[in-house]
């Protein structure tokens, strides 16, 4: 079993001292989806949801989310990204909406805090945007789908 790196010897929490770790480039790519009602899939495809432009304000909220991870999540350091994008993909048959954010950054530790971060904060800026229209929206599947540099090396969810 591998130690907890984010606990001391005590049992308590800590922030992990990476001043030792090496610099590389790590890229971090996690995934969600949104469950929402075909009102709502036809209101964000002809652009007549009362907020605005959903998707678009989604993929700002998601960028900004993943450059805040540091900032809401208590033992995460402060990375300087030097990429995030974030993509949706709609899929009007079963009224869902797929979010992937990916992350690219070179730094002495990971991030995938922040794909999941990015992810997260589009597909609630979506619900929040079209609560309005529908209450019963659900958030799912939120998860690292793929991450590459650092110590642990490669990681593809199979």
């Amino acid at each position: 079993m591998s130690k907890l790196t984010h606990v001391d010897e005590s049992g308590k929490a800590n922030m992990v001292d990476v001043s030792d770790k090496e610099v590389t480039r790590r890229v971090a790519l996690a995934s969600g989806c949104i469950s929402v009602s075909k009102e709502v899939i036809n209101a964000i495809l002809n652009n007549q949801v009362q907020k605005g432009d959903v998707l678009s304000t989604a993929r700002i909220a998601g960028i900004m989310g993943a450059k805040k991870t540091s900032e809401l999540i208590p033992l995460c350091h402060n990375l300087f990204l030097t990429d995030v994008k974030i993509d949706f993909d709609i899929d009007e048959t079963d009224n869902k909406i797929f979010c992937q954010c990916s992350v690219t950054l070179d730094g002495k530790t990971g991030a995938e805090m922040e794909a999941l971060q990015g992810v997260s904060i589009s597909l609630l800026t979506i619900y929040d945007m079209c609560k309005a229209i529908d209450k019963t929206m659900v958030i799912s599947e939120i998860r690292l789908e793929e991450k590459t540099g650092g110590k642990s090396g490669h990681y593809k969810r199979g």
